[in-house]
């Protein structure tokens, strides 16, 4: 009997995983371009993440995505790191080589960026400062890109303190913290504004943060995208603001990924969006 070849797997491991939506994405790009793989949810705890990492390869997976908590966690775990994925901390993007080494990379930052670009081609890095709300690992993604792209000053505010001084130290002077319970004040005068933290998810804490000091036109982006209009969302579109929901940097920061594990490079388009939120 002829030895048939191993169909390619991959995944995305998170704690929690279920609200994802990449199994629909990367599923809808198999279906879409005939190629024979599986993509699937892993729900992976910290404890047991080095070992089923390890694993993987031998079932069968080229690759995983990872989410939170897991994205920083990665970095030490993987043999070869990318220096974008070392200088955001994190990782989004494994890919297991032939040679059985872990390959980490960040697209998130990319993914970041497309979304802008498609969603609100009329903002530039000198429309004016940004303000973040979040200090975790798409925090970090999403200030590497704006520094990159000449941002000219970047407000961040996170619950814990400690954690945005540290992106601080990570990145230079142009990162300007803010406490907590002082974030609203970061709006005042921001021309884009970016939540990264989880809060407003589904299952999850509200957003909190005060919009009054939020300008007519600013554009605001909520990475958050289960529920895809967040009350974030609607209270600045209410207050004038330009909004771009989450939607689109995930498809976008998905699609190198799909290329590298299954040698195809999708499109990012209307029919993949619809297909996502229909699913």
């Amino acid at each position: 009997m002829t030895d048939l070849p191993r169909i390619p797997l991959a995944g995305v491991i998170g704690h929690p995983v279920a609200h994802s939506r990449s199994p629909a994405l990367h599923g809808y790009w198999l279906r879409r371009y005939g190629i024979k793989g599986h993509y699937i949810p892993l729900d992976i705890g910290q404890a047991d993440l080095k070992e089923a990492l390890h694993a993987m390869p031998k079932l069968g997976f080229v690759g995983v995505n990872v989410t939170i908590p897991h994205k920083e966690t990665v970095l030490a775990l993987a043999d070869v790191v990318t220096d974008r994925a070392a200088l955001i901390g994190a990782a989004n993007t494994l890919i297991f080589r032939k040679d059985g080494l872990i390959h980490a990379d960040n697209t998130d930052g990319a993914g970041f960026m497309a979304n802008l670009r498609q969603y609100a081609p009329h903002w530039t890095a000198q429309s004016g400062p940004a303000a973040v709300f979040g200090a975790g690992g798409a925090a970090r993604a999403v200030i590497v890109a704006l520094i990159e792209v000449g941002c000219p000053e970047i407000r961040l505010a996170n619950r814990t303190r400690p954690r945005a001084e540290s992106l601080r130290n990570d990145f230079g002077t142009k990162l300007q913290v803010y406490d907590w319970v002082q974030a609203a004040n970061m709006l005042e005068g921001a021309a884009l504004v970016v939540n990264t933290t989880s809060l407003g998810m589904t299952g999850k804490p509200d957003f909190r943060v005060p919009l009054d000091a939020l300008q007519p036109g600013t554009l605001v982006i909520d990475l958050v995208y289960t529920p895809l209009a967040t009350q974030f969302l609607i209270e600045a579109q209410d207050r004038g603001a330009h909004i771009v929901d989450g939607l689109g940097m995930l498809l976008h920061q998905a699609a190198p990924g799909f290329e590298r594990w299954f040698n195809h490079r999708p499109e990012v388009d209307d029919a993949t969006r619809a297909a996502v939120l229909g699913a």
